[in-house]
């Protein structure tokens, strides 16, 4: 019996590890995920993209100004100096936050009543609780340094800090996650369609037979790629359906923007899918390297952690990632109901991925079955 046992455990062996490209899948896969996974989560928010507007050019002020930046956290927005452009960053997403020192400021630090003004994006409910949180405790040290010692519980405040969430007043969690659900569902379900599409035929022997018949082969692609492109818009509509009359959440913006963005989006997933089925020679590999690319894709989404709070190199190995792209649009249309005047380099980076990945399916196809 062991020796039957220990036959077949060597067989077993011999037969997953034979094929180098199984070894990458098991091995060296894993180490990239963790050293991706050790860098890009935390639980910190960083470079918060901030816009100070002081109307009281005080000393006061401008020690607040300087507290508020030195803290780590936030960094100023570049080329926004005006309230109103910073309101309209505020609904393209160049700026998270925004902060009023009104006139009078110095004044009445010094005798009570002070306020500080804070509008911060909603759109991401968790980092809107972390920007409030961070800003309630810097106007705290504020009233500490101005008061010379901890202020007694009876004792009158110096700075108020008095904030408005928009786009998701209450921080709750439906707009935000409803667009996050759609991204990931959408590219996990035609990814792994697509990447199974090619590597079965390649599996069962069947591959050759197409080939030799008097179909093209980008007549077999698009044969392969639209049922999942129709299951695609299949699940964006059933989700949105059940995010709006389950969750309350609607689709603030233009449909027809959706659309096209779901498109554009849907180019980059089932090319993805296409690319791991012609460099998998079975059903296993490419199932594998399916889920590893789908870890990493929602990681770097910005799904649970801020994108701009990861290392810069993390940053831009985020910037090829198309849920990110796809899940700042859904966002925008959802939570803000901005068109595609805002999205549009969500849109070009869309397709600019997806035309990247689908040519190089083409040519990884058209060399594996020549």
């Amino acid at each position: 019996m062991l020796r039957r046992l220990y036959a077949m455990l060597i067989k077993e062996c011999i037969q997953t590890l034979r094929d180098p490209r199984m070894r990458v899948v098991l091995f060296v896969l894993p180490v990239v995920q963790t050293i991706i996974f050790g860098f890009a989560v935390s639980l910190e928010v960083k470079q918060i993209r901030t816009v100070v507007i002081d109307r009281d050019h005080s000393p006061q002020s401008r020690q607040f100004h300087d507290t508020l930046f030195r803290s780590g956290y936030f960094v100023p927005s570049q080329g926004v100096v005006t309230q109103t452009a910073a309101e309209r960053g505020l609904d393209t997403g160049r700026v998270r936050l925004l902060v009023v020192i009104e006139r009078g400021f110095a004044e009445k630090a010094l005798k009570g009543g002070a306020q500080i003004q804070a509008l911060i994006d909603g759109s991401d409910s968790n980092t809107a609780g972390i920007i409030r949180g961070y800003l309630t405790r810097i106007v705290a040290a504020e009233n500490k340094r101005l008061a010379g010692v901890t202020p007694s519980p009876n004792s009158t405040t110096s700075v108020e800090l008095i904030s408005r969430i928009w786009f998701n007043q209450d921080l709750a969690s439906p707009p935000f996650y409803v667009p996050a659900v759609i991204a990931n569902i959408l590219f996990i379900i035609t990814m792994l369609l697509s990447a199974m599409a090619i590597v079965r035929e390649k599996e069962v022997g069947t591959i050759e037979q197409i080939m030799v018949s008097p179909i093209r082969q980008f007549e077999f692609i698009l044969g392969k790629t639209i049922p999942f492109l129709i299951i695609g818009y299949g699940n964006v509509t059933l989700i949105s359906l059940v995010g709006w009359l389950v969750f309350r959440v609607p689709v603030r913006g233009s449909l027809l923007v959706l659309v096209g963005m779901t498109g554009l989006f849907l180019m980059s997933s089932l090319g993805t899918g296409l690319l791991i089925s012609t460099v998998s020679r079975t059903q296993q590999q490419a199932t594998m390297t399916a889920f590893f690319i789908m870890f990493i894709a929602m990681l770097l989404s910005g799904f649970a952690f801020p994108v701009r709070s990861m290392p810069m190199l993390i940053q831009w190995l985020a910037a090829l990632n198309p849920v990110r792209w796809y899940m700042e649009a859904l966002r925008g249309l959802y939570m803000k109901g901005v068109g595609l005047a805002v999205l549009w380099q969500a849109a070009v980076a869309l397709m600019l991925i997806g035309v990247t990945v689908l040519s190089i399916a083409s040519f990884r196809f058209k060399k594996s079955v020549n």
